[in-house]
């Protein structure tokens, strides 16, 4: 089983799932960042509670060969689309690309499986498989 699916079950059974995991380096530091959602939001108590069950489960199964610190938290109301899961868990909402060939798309994902995804564009509709995106995230329009 590998090291994600165990962390997945440790966020599951407090009532989450897990989004992604990331190593990031801010200021000389390396975290480990584990993004987590619930339907209803994260709450600091649930951070707190999943990162007290993981901490002693990484420390037997370290995620990396140095030092970090662990983070839990959420993606946040803007998150990165990486994988075609988080695609289409945001279905309905609205969301940038950023294509390979430089083009920029705004609009609403309308769609999305395990090959690509259809965004509704001022245009109509646009679709686009995964190799096609770069970076990809949801927006909020804070107007």
């Amino acid at each position: 089983m590998s090291l994600e699916t165990q962390i997945a079950k440790i966020i599951e059974a407090n009532g989450a799932a897990l989004y992604d995991t990331e190593i990031v380096t801010e200021f000389d530091e390396t975290i480990y960042r584990v993004l987590i959602t619930k339907e209803g939001g994260v709450n600091l108590d649930l951070c707190a509670t999943i990162s007290h069950e993981l901490s002693p489960f990484l420390d037997v199964n370290p995620p990396m060969n140095q030092a970090y610190r662990l983070e839990i938290s959420s993606p946040g109301i803007e998150r990165k689309l990486i994988k075609p899961v988080h695609f289409k868990n945001a279905i309905g909402e609205k969301v940038k690309l950023k294509i390979n060939n430089g083009d920029k798309v705004k609009g609403i994902l309308v769609s999305a499986d395990n090959d690509g995804i259809v965004v509704e564009t001022k245009q109509g509709e646009e679709g686009f498989v995964y190799s096609e995106l770069n970076t990809c995230k949801t927006y909020f329009d804070w107007n």
